[in-house]
């Protein structure tokens, strides 16, 4: 069974109140079994023109894991949190 990675870029547009949303989807990360890969840091753009605010990269052992953790309650107490204070783009991506 192949892994599967959540890429999200997601402008943060209230950063004090984005901190309850980290909280948050932090529960849920931890109750569905995600791999924290990337959250947040410093972006270099190398090619393209992609310029992504912040980036988060979740491992899931699975692609039915990946849509536990984005249907659960959890996460959608985190996605409430989240609503007027960041713009969120995000994909499920099959690995290896």
């Amino acid at each position: 069974m192949p892994s599967a990675y959540i890429i999200a870029n997601v402008d943060v547009t209230d950063p004090e109140q984005y901190e309850e949303y980290k909280k948050l989807s932090t529960i849920a990360m931890k109750a569905h079994g995600a791999e924290v890969c990337i959250r947040g840091g410093k972006v270099d753009v190398l090619e393209g023109d992609w310029e992504p605010s912040r980036i988060v990269l979740l491992k899931f052992p699975s692609p039915e894991a990946a849509r536990a953790f984005n249907d659960s309650v959890e996460y959608g107490a985190a996605r409430k949190a989240r609503q007027g204070i960041a713009v969120m783009r995000m994909v499920l991506v099959e690995g290896v």
